[in-house]
């Protein structure tokens, strides 16, 4: 049997400790517990336990089990966004970690204004290139963020990614260097602030947090095996 508040607290002490090699705090740090798959009375688990944040990454599931929890949770959406789901999606969460192109985020800007919302965002980049996942490259981002930034009803808050599966967690810390660099790079171009970084796994989130990440997606660590899990080859996947 899962113990899910066990889990959560080695959760929260490895994020702390991996705090500590990049001058931080857990307070600097955003746990996500990503909840897709699992049913509300698991989730309500993690709430008794202290937990607020969590992410689904498809939008037909939240809309089904996020009204049969309390109000006062915050959602964020880890997965790819169709087009056809956005109205159906802004609603119900805080903050899209996963823009993935300037098409899909003028999308966004169109219904929010419709709507009269105001989403936050991150930009998903594409780190390692992969044909097989979602996100901008570096340089279609540098190439696009002005126009990004042009869009009123967006706040974009900062950068997302999801590196190659390594069999270790050093294997993904150059790509989230890259991301933190990367990042860097465009705050000083566009002279903006882009404070959110979103990176690192079950498998890797100590290693993301050590180099900056201030939003860290970890679901198996804390809820176990999902009952029906799609290999991380495939864009579709956005969190463990």
């Amino acid at each position: 049997m899962i113990n899910i508040e066990a889990n959560l607290n080695r959760v929260r002490n490895e994020i702390a400790q991996a705090a500590q090699v990049s001058g931080r705090t857990m307070a600097d740090i955003e746990l996500v517990a990503v909840t897709k798959t699992h049913p509300a009375e698991i989730v309500r688990e993690a709430i008794g336990v202290g937990q607020v944040v969590f992410g689904e990454s498809k939008v037909q599931e939240a809309r089904a089990k996020i009204p049969l929890l309390p109000s006062n949770l915050r959602w964020h959406f880890i997965g790819h966004l169709q087009k056809n789901k956005i109205r159906h999606a802004l609603p119900l969460f805080e903050m899209i970690h996963s823009v993935d192109s300037l098409d899909l985020a003028q999308a966004i800007d169109r219904i929010a204004h419709e709507d009269g919302l105001h989403p936050r965002i991150l930009l998903e980049v594409n780190v390692a290139g992969e044909g097989s996942k979602f996100g901008f490259k570096a340089p279609a981002l540098r190439a696009e963020l002005e126009s990004l930034l042009m869009l009123p009803r967006l706040s974009i808050e900062g950068l997302m990614c999801i590196p190659p599966l390594a069999e270790e967690a050093e294997g993904s810390r150059k790509y989230f260097v890259e991301l933190r660099e990367l990042r860097d790079a465009l705050e000083k171009q566009f002279q903006i602030k882009l404070s959110q970084l979103s990176m690192g796994m079950t498998h890797d989130y100590s290693v993301a947090v050590e180099e900056g990440a201030t939003l860290v997606r970890v679901g198996t660590a804390i809820f176990g095996e999902r009952k029906q899990s799609k290999p991380r080859s495939g864009g579709l996947q956005t969190a463990d």
